[in-house]
């Protein structure tokens, strides 16, 4: 076995781009070696701003042969009538490279043909190399790409060298004007190089030691944290980490060198999202905290070399960020002069969508939103009536930090700004809540707000964006989201669930599209946008739950079932989830199915519409009677259960009235001659799927 490396240099490429390349580059790389049946034992990927690396630790130093049938013409084809081949079948042969005395005929499910073994692979490595190589550059992909020079490659970057070894020889190939060979680049100053690399032995460590590179970006991005812990502690703090800027900043740079950095204390007035938003979107760096959890006047940024003289570094960095921290109070001092309804008045100058008038009005339309859901949460979330309009006026003021000096610099901040300034001017937690929460959840790995105000502004917002989007006809398409229509309503279903809010989808809905003025002009007619909307929320919620884990069948078995009380869905579904594991799950599916489908198939033919009510009267025979009796019996106890939201406790009365299900149809005619008794049987079983209706569409479940 041996070993290989390739290595493709570029310019700088932006951080975004870095981890994305190493996890393609190992990826394709893999698939090829597979195609080309090269026996290896994996590929690694690393990926810094000006390299990207694929190590394969241990590769076989020759195909794999294989020993294949290959199919030719048919025989009626392939040999006259003397039994000699004929054209078609001697350029087979000559084609396969065998001799003719070694076909054979080959029966097939079409006839017989023409068929020869032959050994396929076998091929050196080395030989083999080349194409993969070039392939698998080719096949990386760029939001953008790049031309340079007179050359019609493309590329995220220009591309400055081609390193391809395998054990101590070169893998030659060319990609435009580049020709791969042994040497590599290093650090732009700490090893610029070139460095020739003897045999992929020495290649790890003439990356480390001569050109002064941390190949591995987990390397990288673990010595920041190291160094950088080391570093606030030795000022009593700690480093307030960003997952996502932590792993930007590793992607920066080659040769990763924390620094702490200092401000004047006279910045710490600043709200703490303000310092944080300034060091980290501005200058890429870290703040720092103390025990209690407060910002101390300190800052950590990630050099990309060694400096010979620190001093002066710093105080180049603690100028440039101080600029940045001016602005900010600068914008701070100037939003704090400011009341919130000359900001109210403003957004009715900004357009919101297009017919849907201005943000101010869709603040208004939030505010009747907060207002109503409010109302209606009231007894269940202990909303005392004084408060209604606190919940109202925090949909009011929710957008007014859109036209504020300081979110119009640090767009990020919309929303944490309102809030600390709603706070600032005592409009009470409830609204300063409210406003600061409101963009959440931000995506699926973010949390839902923490506050009842902060989950009904958020849901206010989406849903209005959503009832507005709808009637436009701007629904999502594909990939095409542009409003980001199916995060709100995931968004919305995320925080009924887990603030337990009980509020009806359909009602919501109807609420949304109410609060619009009835001026605008919509593309589909509200009714049908009504619909379609109700549609897309299954969709989405169908979509939550199966990337959850659950089997598809149970999750539209429990959405067939509605999912207007989005509250209790995922309590339901996880209750038949167990239930679909159990020992009896397929029998008692069939004998409910069958229900089902006796309602479905034969009630228009009823004669008139069933309502699920009988007479008891009418029963013929103990299995009929047993029925009703026990449908009876068990109705409140479901009714009871049902109110408990107890789900599982409901399917295991399902489990309790089977045999007496099974029992009416072994032994009862249900389509009987009296039309009497077979419509109040047709109602008898009526009243038992309108039942087994509100807990799943059997229907759905595949046994």
């Amino acid at each position: 076995m041996a070993e290989f490396i390739l290595e493709i240099g570029t310019e700088e490429m932006p951080a975004r781009f870095v981890p994305k390349l190493a996890a393609e580059l190992e990826k394709v790389f893999t698939k090829l070696l597979g195609e080309a049946m090269v026996e290896n034992g994996g590929v690694a990927t690393y990926a810094t701003p000006r390299r990207i690396t694929a190590h394969v630790a241990s590769i076989a130093d020759a195909q794999r042969r294989e020993e294949e049938t290959v199919t030719g013409p048919p025989v009626r084809i392939a040999y006259d009538d003397d039994g000699n081949l004929t054209k078609a079948g001697a350029g087979f042969a000559k084609t396969q490279g065998v001799a003719e005395d070694a076909l054979f005929k080959l029966e097939t499910g079409k006839g017989e043909y023409l068929a020869a073994k032959k050994i396929v692979g076998g091929g050196n490595t080395i030989d083999i190399l080349p194409e993969i190589c070039i392939k698998s550059i080719e096949s990386l992909s760029f939001p953008k790409k790049m031309h340079w020079g007179d050359y019609d490659f493309t590329f995220g970057r220009p591309i400055r060298w081609l390193l391809a070894l395998l054990d101590e020889g070169v893998v030659e190939f060319t990609v435009e004007n580049m020709t791969s060979g042994r040497e590599t680049r290093g650090h732009r100053v700490m090893g610029p190089g070139p460095f020739s690399v003897a045999a992929t032995t020495e290649y790890f460590k003439t990356i480390k030691d001569d050109c002064k590179v941390v190949i591995d970006p987990e390397v990288r991005k673990q010595s920041i944290i190291e160094e950088g812990n080391r570093l606030a502690k030795e000022f009593g703090g700690e480093i307030v980490w960003n997952d996502g800027l932590l792993e930007e900043v590793a992607n920066l740079v080659e040769y990763p060198k924390p620094l702490i950095g200092d401000i004047d204390t006279l910045y710490l007035e600043l709200p703490r999202e303000v310092l944080l938003t300034s060091m980290q979107s501005h200058q890429k760096s870290f703040g720092v905290q103390g025990a209690d959890g407060k910002l101390l006047p300190h800052f950590l940024t990630t050099l990309n070399l060694e400096p010979k003289d620190v001093a002066l570094v710093k105080k180049g960095w603690e100028r440039v960020l101080k600029a940045r921290l001016e602005d900010a109070r600068f914008f701070w001092e100037a939003d704090c002069k400011v009341e919130f309804k000359t900001w109210l008045d403003k957004l009715e100058n900004v357009v919101f969508l297009g017919p849907l008038g201005s943000v101010g009005d869709k603040s208004r339309r939030i505010e009747m939103l907060c207002g109503k859901l409010a109302e209606r949460l009231g007894e269940s979330k202990g909303i005392l009536p004084g408060e209604i309009e606190k919940y109202a006026e925090a949909g009011r003021l929710a957008k007014a930090d859109l036209v504020s000096e300081m979110v119009i610099e640090f767009d990020s901040l919309q929303g944490k700004m309102g809030g600390i300034y709603a706070e600032r001017t005592d409009k009470g937690e409830i609204v300063s809540k409210g406003i600061y929460e409101q963009y959440l959840p931000a995506g699926p790995e973010t949390p839902v707000p923490s506050s009842l105000s902060g989950a009904l502004v958020s849901m206010a917002d989406k849903v209005d964006t959503m009832a507005g989007c709808f009637g436009l006809g701007k629904m999502p398409t594909g990939a095409n989201d542009p409003y980001a229509l199916r995060r709100c309503a995931l968004g919305i279903a995320r925080i009924i669930m887990e603030h337990e809010l009980d509020i009806n989808l359909d009602a919501l809905l109807s609420f949304a599209q109410k609060a619009y003025s009835s001026d605008i002009k919509w593309k589909v007619e509200q009714g049908e946008a009504h619909e379609k909307l109700l549609d897309f929320f299954g969709q989405r919620l169908r979509a939550l739950f199966t990337g959850q884990g659950f089997e598809t069948r149970v999750v539209d078995a429990a959405l067939g079932a509605g999912f207007n009380d989005i509250r209790t869905l995922k309590a339901r579904l996880e209750a038949l989830n167990e239930f679909s594991k159990e020992e009896d799950f397929g029998q008692a599916v069939l004998t409910f199915k069958r229900a089902a489908n006796i309602i479905r198939k034969q009630g228009d033919e009823a004669g008139q519409k069933l309502t699920g009510s009988y007479d008891t009267d009418l029963f013929d025979g103990e299995h009929e009677a047993a029925f009703g009796a026990k449908l009876e019996e068990t109705a409140p106890r479901f009714e009871d259960l049902w109110g408990r939201d107890d789900f599982s406790g409901l399917l295991g009365l399902l489990r309790e009235l089977r045999p007496s299900v099974d029992a009416f149809f072994d032994n009862v005619m249900v389509m009987c001659d009296d039309s009497a008794v077979r419509l109040n049987r047709l109602n008898l079983l009526k009243a038992l799927v309108d039942r087994l209706g509100r807990l799943a569409d059997f229907n759905a479940l595949q046994v």
